[in-house]
């Protein structure tokens, strides 16, 4: 599969970027999936609904279905967590997968950055990165450097390095 990543430092503008390449690219017909890394607890179940109880009780899994979508909920419980390649391998072939932070891994990915972040550029460690998304001109960088809010030109960018278009 095709593999992109936004990476960048807390509130760099990743998630709002997904967003708008998420509906871009899926309006131009490419089937898009995302895959996002936390890293903190997090839970998309509520308390007292039927799926908490499961989960809450020891299920290992808990599979939600209905007419509109399914999920599945997948309990470590004491598990390591699955690495990058296992999570991808998880996943339904589509066009393109938009991945949320892996800062580690080695897909190629663009940064987000934001000069009130005061943070240093991730690129300069990281030869994955090929693009800047950045609210201010960065000079002396040796990759493209565009507006963070330049959603087409990011999203031609990103077709164009995975050879979609």
């Amino acid at each position: 599969m095709n593999i992109f990543g936004i990476i960048g430092w807390k509130n760099s503008g990743k998630t709002g970027l997904m967003e708008r390449l998420v509906s871009e690219i899926t309006s131009r017909g490419f089937k898009v999936s995302t895959l996002k890394h936390a890293h903190h607890s997090f839970d998309i179940d509520h308390q007292g609904r039927d799926s908490f109880r499961h989960r809450e009780a020891g299920a290992y899994e808990v599979m939600l279905s209905s007419n509109k979508r399914w999920a599945l909920m997948h309990e470590l419980r004491g598990e390591t967590e699955p690495s990058f390649t296992e999570l991808i391998s998880m996943m339904k072939p589509v066009d393109l997968v938009l991945v949320e932070g892996f800062k580690k891994e080695k897909h190629a990915k663009l940064e987000c950055y934001r000069l009130e972040n005061k943070e240093s550029l991730i690129y300069k460690i990281d030869k994955s990165i090929c693009l800047i998304a950045s609210d201010t001109q960065i000079n002396n960088i040796d990759i493209p450097n565009v507006n963070l809010d330049d959603t087409i030109l990011i999203a031609d960018f990103i077709l164009e390095h995975q050879g979609l278009i």
